[in-house]
């Protein structure tokens, strides 16, 4: 099996260096008889960044197959969040690329790492659904108080958009007098010409 390594320190000035991570995830593939394919560093990055040269590199050459397990020393070395993590684990997924996080000792080649990945993402499924009902039932809650939800509403002088388009006024010029879009001022005086129809 062909292996990639990621390691990453947050400062490079010497009081932090990525050389044990990576000497510690050599041994781990060397023990486990797996070729190290390509390395991966990012020192002098925090891990708060989703976006980092080495890690945007290694999702490259992930797409391109370039091999078949990332390695890794911590969860927390690699992503910034637990969302972060499950889409990374995602994409490795679909690609059938296995991860490993040395420290968690987590293999999602063996069924207990597949368990953990799928509680990950059953978390984070359920994470999202209580975000989205805390959402709803704010929403509720705001218009049982008789609050407005969504955009102001805005107040439109119809008669003048009316008149405005009797006399042949451009669209826009019309949009700008009364404060909407000229496509929202000619739909207006259509329906205030339907309305007058109708009525007669």
């Amino acid at each position: 099996m062909k292996a990639a390594i990621y390691a990453r320190v947050s400062t490079a000035n010497g009081s932090q260096s990525p050389e044990m991570q990576v000497r510690e995830l050599r041994e781990y593939c060397e023990r486990r008889g797996w070729e190290v394919a390509a390395e991966f560093v990012d020192a002098g990055v925090s891990g708060a960044k989703e976006r980092r040269p080495e890690l945007d590199r290694l999702n490259a050459q992930a797409h391109r197959r370039r091999f078949d397990c990332v390695v890794v020393w911590k969860f927390d070395r690699f992503a910034r969040s637990v969302s972060h993590l499950l889409r990374a684990l995602e994409t490795f997924n679909a690609l059938g690329i296995h991860f490993v996080s040395l420290s968690e000792s987590m293999d999602t080649s063996t069924p207990a790492g597949k368990m953990v990945f799928t509680v990950l993402g059953a978390v984070a499924e359920l994470e999202r659904s209580l975000i989205v009902e805390r959402v709803r039932a704010g929403m509720r809650n705001a218009k049982a108080k008789g609050q407005h939800i969504g955009r102001p509403r805005v107040v439109v002088d119809e008669a003048l958009i009316g008149r405005l388009s009797a006399l042949h006024t451009p669209w826009a010029k019309i949009g700008r007098t009364v404060g909407v879009s000229p496509r929202t001022a000619k739909r207006i005086a259509l329906r205030s010409i339907r309305v007058n129809v109708s009525i007669s």
